[in-house]
């Protein structure tokens, strides 16, 4: 061939391919005849076909049955709660589908009667992946990219790291996958370091066009799900705890949508402006209502709760929201079990993980990296006192160019 000439095509290859391109052409007019056949024949399972491989919409009233909860309602682990609307979903959702790489009893991730999917049984929906948590997110991104599925896969936190390179690819290919995490702090407790995910939040939050949802309690689960069904077009990393987590009267499945909120305001609004905002996700949440409460009872402070599952979703409200949430000129203490890097966006100080954590049953662990309620409060007093006349009053950290 002529070196000199750039992207020349021979007029027989053009020909060739011509011939090719009417074969195809033919092939697919028989194809929609046998498609207005099949509709005539079987309408409902031809409207079906229509609504999840050609309009990609989910069916009609399937976020009725997400559950919800009150505060009298049993404490659940956030693993369970996300089990529960597994089992709804199931129901409501036929195209959803997946499972868990090689821990489905500790995910939690497979639903009520759900059948796996086996050469003998190809009308399963529940997978069991193996212990190949890359290969694992590479085949849900081979679901989502086929059309007519959103599918789901699981592991631990940690473990997403061996994912990173395939959620990668949801993230930029803009593939629906929902990945549901477990274990997601030192709250996990024996297993160590190894397991307990530190930095792995942060890398997964720092990734574009990836959801990163941490749920504080069963209503936060159903919100999770709801936001990460409604994103088809974003993956979604779900982390939930081992241990069990109280419901709260503040939370509500349609506030994940708002990434943050207030979940506990002061007992008495009309005592004065807020002094301090204890900020928090996951299971933190919980701890950060008791030192709220601790406060009001011992000084009077007056401190707002605000959780936060989902930064990316609370990065992208209005403006004047993220300021309702954050007020001018009150002090942010941030409460994670995971690595304090991200929270300056939001918080002046953060209580966090700084280094690995270690073996030992969950409340030792929280006692031994300060997170109880008396570290928690002392912590606080520290902040509003740092930003205390006749010191500074704390940036608005909302407020930026």
């Amino acid at each position: 061939f002529d070196e000199k000439v750039s992207f020349a095509v021979s007029d027989e290859v053009y020909a060739l391919y011509s011939k090719k391109r009417q074969a195809g052409e033919r092939a697919e007019e028989e194809w929609r005849k046998m498609l207005q056949r099949y509709a005539v024949m079987y309408p409902k399972l031809a409207s079906e076909l229509e609504r999840r491989f050609v309009k990609g919409e989910l069916p009609a009233g399937w976020q009725a049955q997400m559950p919800t909860y009150t505060a009298a309602d049993k404490a659940l682990a956030t693993r369970q709660s996300s089990q529960l609307v597994l089992n709804r979903l199931c129901e409501s959702v036929p195209e959803l589908i997946g499972g868990s790489a090689d821990l489905t009893p500790s995910n939690l991730t497979k639903a009520k009667g759900a059948l796996d999917f086996q050469k003998e049984t190809p009308e399963g929906r529940y997978i069991r992946f193996g212990v190949r948590e890359h290969a694992m997110a590479a085949i849900c991104n081979g679901m989502s990219a086929f059309g007519g599925y959103v599918p789901f896969c699981a592991t631990f936190l940690n473990f997403a790291g061996y994912a990173l390179g395939a959620i990668r690819i949801s993230a930029i290919s803009k593939y629906g996958v929902i990945y549901v995490m477990t274990h997601d702090s030192i709250g996990l407790g024996e297993d160590g370091p190894t397991h307990q995910p530190i930095e792995m939040l942060l890398s997964l939050r720092s990734m574009p066009n990836l959801l990163t949802l941490r749920p504080c309690d069963s209503n936060e689960v159903s919100g999770s799900y709801r936001v990460a069904l409604e994103n088809r077009t974003r993956p979604s990393v779900i982390a939930l705890s081992r241990q069990g987590v109280p419901n709260h009267a503040g939370s509500a499945v349609e506030h994940v949508a708002l990434g943050a909120y207030p979940l506990h305001e002061p007992a008495d609004p009309s005592a004065g402006g807020l002094q301090l905002i204890l900020v928090a996700s996951g299971s933190e949440v919980g701890l950060t209502v008791q030192v709220a409460q601790v406060l009001e009872e011992n000084s009077k402070t007056r401190v707002r709760v605000v959780s936060m599952p989902c930064w990316e979703l609370f990065d992208e409200q209005p403006l004047d929201y993220r300021k309702s949430v954050f007020p001018k000129g009150v002090p942010v203490l941030a409460v994670e079990a995971a690595s304090v890097e991200g929270w300056s966006k939001y918080a002046h100080a953060v209580v966090g993980m700084e280094g690995y954590g270690a073996s030992g049953p969950a409340k030792d662990l929280h006692k031994k990296f300060g997170f109880t309620v008396d570290h928690v409060a002392s912590r606080a007093r520290e902040v509003m006192a740092f930003y205390t006349a006749p010191n500074p009053e704390a940036p608005w950290l909302m407020h930026r160019p």
